[in-house]
């Protein structure tokens, strides 16, 4: 997760830490000039234009993932051809991925782990990609069977994808088939950032939140929703509040769960490490030492992707074992699980996560949205400042930071929905699908 903070309107704001494709979507035209790298294991139909028989770039297109056998078989050799560190020398996770939890997983990946299975679960949803600002952005748009349903974009974070979204799909757009109600139906559009997945690799810099968040305002216009509703955690959440700063017409409202929200007062002292700070709440207070913890002992995975993703990203697009040890520690951080995710997320859901980043090719371009970020200073939960556009927060209790209420009304002018649920942590969609499920529905209620 995480960045730093730029709305793209002259404002400060939060930026963080940070392919079935038939489907009936109408193509509305347009389209921008460009070129990007093209993701690879994947295949797209010819575009066609759109009204005036014009600019096929501006088309969407059906898309579909098929990762060539030859790649999935080098992965398997990769794997089985590790050349395995010496075990850790505490009893925890103090140093990182312990060898212990980490080394199983691995060897399932190399000998009975099935990237098809997951492939067609992916292919499973409507799929298309379209170009924007000359760049192709991949996406999935599952409309409900509900008519009335509320358009919803709905954006993964890091270490994420589509695929940490998978389980919350039905729920959202199917409600009555998932103990909700016709009238809490979500049209979805699930876009996958550039430079991760099948999205294209942008080749030049700029692709940071606030072009990014124009981007996906475009892709919704583009699609035929004139108003909709952003959600997200992680890069998600920054991408949904930049939204939000930026005010475009057509958003009616925003949902995070993962809030920036924390002062500049309080920010100062958690750059220096300081204690925490006379005056703060006790639930001030938890916030506070959980971000002090992140920042004194969580951070490192970020300081390389905003300073040097290029260097690290020799490591993980080589071996995928550094992949997985890089990303297996954020499961293991950021899930509500003490540490131990196979108490939320299989073997394969892992497996399944890490494996689209490899078999992609995106380890480093997915890296670079954090030096992106980085270039327009800030910090990672800086608050932002949303005066009108209505806000709701969840909070989950396995999330990096616990976010106060009190700071979230600091922060958010118009806040519609704040509530502390029991269980979960920061990958909300994947780890509590149902309950973030209901939490959108009760959200959004009084927006529709």
């Amino acid at each position: 997760m995480g960045m730093t903070d730029h709305t793209g309107r002259g404002t400060t704001g939060r930026r963080g830490f940070l392919g079935l494709a038939a489907g009936a979507v109408a193509a509305a035209q347009l389209g921008l000039p460009g070129s990007a790298q093209a993701a690879p294991g994947a295949t797209s139909a010819a575009g066609t234009a759109g009204p005036g028989g014009s600019r096929p770039s501006a088309a969407v297109r059906p898309f579909r993932v098929r990762v060539p056998q030859k790649e999935i078989n080098e992965l398997r050799r990769r794997v089985r051809a590790t050349r395995w560190p010496d075990k850790e020398t505490v009893g925890d996770r103090s140093q990182g991925a312990q060898l212990a939890r980490l080394r199983p997983m691995v060897e399932y990946w190399g000998t009975g782990y099935d990237w098809r299975r997951a492939e067609a679960k992916i292919n499973a949803l409507p799929q298309f990609i379209t170009e924007i600002d000359g760049l192709d952005i991949q996406f999935a748009h599952i409309r409900s069977p509900h008519a009335d349903a509320m358009p919803m974009l709905m954006t993964h974070g890091w270490p994420g994808s589509i695929v940490e979204l998978l389980k919350i799909v039905a729920p959202l757009t199917d409600p009555t088939a998932h103990g909700g109600r016709a009238e809490d139906a979500f049209h979805l559009v699930l876009p996958t950032l550039p430079g991760y997945g099948f999205s294209g690799r942008p080749t030049t810099t700029g692709w940071n939140p606030a072009r990014v968040a124009v981007a996906f305002d475009e892709l919704m216009g583009r699609l035929g929703y004139p108003r909709y509703v952003s959600q997200g955690g992680d890069h998600g959440a920054i991408i949904s509040q930049v939204l939000a700063a930026q005010k475009p017409e057509g958003l009616l409202g925003i949902h995070v769960n993962m809030p920036g929200t924390v002062p500049p007062d309080v920010l100062r002292h958690l750059r220096n490490f300081d204690p925490a700070p006379a005056g703060l709440s006790e639930r001030e207070k938890l916030a506070y030492d959980r971000l002090l913890h992140f920042y004194r002992d969580g951070f490192g995975y970020a300081a390389m992707m905003n300073q040097t993703p290029q260097t690290i990203g020799y490591a993980l697009t080589d071996s995928p074992v550094a992949m997985a040890a890089y990303y297996y520690d954020k499961f293991a951080e950021w899930t509500d699980s003490g540490g131990v995710p196979e108490k939320v997320l299989t073997y394969d859901e892992m497996l399944d996560a890490i494996s689209l980043y490899w078999l992609s090719g995106t380890a480093t371009s997915s890296g670079r949205f954090y030096w992106e970020g980085t270039q327009a200073g800030g910090g990672p939960f800086n608050a932002v400042d949303i005066p009108t556009v209505p806000v709701a927060v969840t909070v989950f209790p396995g999330e990096i930071y616990p976010a106060p209420r009190s700071w979230g009304e600091r922060a958010y002018g118009n806040l519609i929905h704040w509530n502390e649920v029991g269980k979960g942590g920061h990958f909300a969609a994947w780890e509590q699908p149902r309950l973030l499920a209901e939490e959108l529905r009760t959200a959004f209620r009084s927006l529709r």
